[in-house]
């Protein structure tokens, strides 16, 4: 008698985690861009001597290019591959690394903004797609969110290198400085194969079936090619209104519903406009603002370890509960202490600081990571690219919003009612965790797609 095939195929975890480590590269390139205009916009402004609607642009364009970029890269990625697809964020990575620091004027720091955000837009798209095409289920969790804590990663490199350079208020330094990773990011992606669930949905058995040998043996191959065979009974689509279909609308609702919830509760203020933040609770020195958006990066960083360790224990959805939880705590303690401002005097830095620790905290271990988890988990094969692309161009349309209207908004309504409106989205964020958010922890992709086709009306 033949033994039974086994229920989870075996993997080289070696090969997984440095698959998962340079897509992580990707991430940290995301971050770096992303966080490095918080210092070194303060710089920028005095030398460009830009306005506040013009500090909220040069904001913003990055999101707007990162909306582009996802809009095409979930349509390159299905067409050409996951890995040519992170090749070419690589470039536009390095070109826009080169411009920003030798920008003449702001105009040319736009274009090389949008550059990085295009950039960003492909490898968002792309990276966790790739991670969960190859990841085995009962860890598939943990190494998408590799993807989000590369990112954090990012942001403290950007916030330390902000730091670091703000004595000599080298705001083109610090632009440049992202050229390192982006031309390591490159090297690194070179090296690695194409996804063996794209390779297999472009008819290209044999080389799927080659790369699954790389990483598991025999019988894992063919279990594996088994999975991926039914999942591509019906062909990979390429409209985009196959999103809107009744058998992935569901799948479309959630992943768009909660990456746009995760901007609307307000991370991206801190990150971006973190040192305008802790002048307005009192610190009024440009490195010591800094610094605090440093601590605030670092404690990022340190509390995504704990989802990485727990999701795929835990679950998603007691994280969640958890962390918006805290999350919506900590706002509203930071809005009634700038309504209280005049009574706190020279502590509110202090406690303004403390409230923001805890919010970046509970974010790290929740929403952070498992939007994108989620995100690359619920559709169907067929649709995953573009699905990706849909939710991330919602993540990036909700944070251009936030971010463009930031600072208007605390110069129209006030510093404590800003946050306590970014409190009332956690609120329905929490809402929509425990009716809509479906479990996915140790599932097979397949199956968690079949499930929602199975419940789409």
């Amino acid at each position: 008698m033949n033994p039974p095939a086994p229920s989870r195929p075996r993997v080289n975890q070696a090969f997984i985690w440095r698959v998962s480590f340079i897509a992580g590269l990707g991430g940290i390139l995301y971050g770096f861009d992303m966080g490095v205009i918080a210092a070194a916009l303060i710089f920028v402004r005095t030398s460009f001597g830009l306005s506040t609607q013009m500090e909220e642009v040069l904001v913003s364009v990055v999101l707007a290019g990162s909306m582009i970029g996802a809009l095409v890269g979930g349509a390159v990625a299905d067409r050409i591959g996951r890995r040519a697809t992170l090749v070419w964020g690589a470039i536009l990575f390095i070109l826009g690394s080169i411009l920003a620091p030798l920008s003449p004027n702001v105009a040319v720091l736009i274009v090389a903004r949008a550059l990085l955000g295009v950039a960003i837009g492909f490898t968002s798209v792309t990276a966790p797609v790739y991670v969960s095409e190859l990841a085995p289920p009962q860890s598939r969790g943990m190494l998408i969110g590799l993807y989000q804590f590369a990112l954090t990663s990012g942001i403290a490199l950007a916030d330390l290198v902000g730091y670091w350079l703000a004595g000599q208020q080298g705001w083109r330094l610090m632009f440049g400085f992202g050229l390192i990773p982006a031309v390591f990011f490159l090297f690194m992606v070179l090296t690695v194969p194409e996804s063996p669930r794209w390779l297999f949905a472009q008819n290209r058995v044999a080389e799927a079936e080659s790369v699954l040998k790389s990483y598991t043996d025999e019988a894992g191959a063919k279990l594996l090619l088994e999975d991926i065979r039914v999942s591509l009974m019906t062909k990979m689509e390429r409209r985009w209104s196959a999103l809107w279909s009744p058998a992935v609308r569901g799948s479309l609702f959630i992943a768009v519903g909660f990456t746009v919830l995760q901007q609307v509760t307000g991370i991206n203020t801190i990150i971006y406009y973190g040192p305008r933040i802790f002048s307005l609770a009192g610190i009024t020195s440009n490195k010591n603002a800094i610094f605090a958006t440093l601590l605030v990066a670092i404690t990022n960083v340190l509390a995504t370890v704990i989802a990485l360790l727990l999701v795929d224990r835990l679950g998603r959805k007691p994280l969640l509960y958890a962390g918006v939880g805290g999350m919506t705590v900590s706002l509203f303690s930071l809005s009634l202490c700038f309504h209280n401002q005049a009574a706190l005097g020279s502590s509110l830095g202090t406690i303004a600081t403390a409230c923001l620790m805890v919010y970046i905290t509970c974010f790290a271990f929740s929403m952070g990571p498992i939007a994108w988890i989620l995100v690359s988990e619920v559709f169907p094969l067929r649709v995953r690219g573009r699905g990706v692309a849909a939710a991330t161009l919602g993540s990036g349309a909700s944070n251009f919003l936030v971010s463009l209207t930031f600072l208007s908004l605390i110069k129209a309504a006030g510093n404590a009612l800003t946050f306590a409106i970014y409190g009332v989205f956690c609120i329905l964020t929490l809402f929509f965790v425990r009716f809509v958010i479906p479990e996915t922890k140790g599932r097979e992709l397949e199956s968690i797609s079949a499930r929602q086709t199975a419940a789409a009306p």
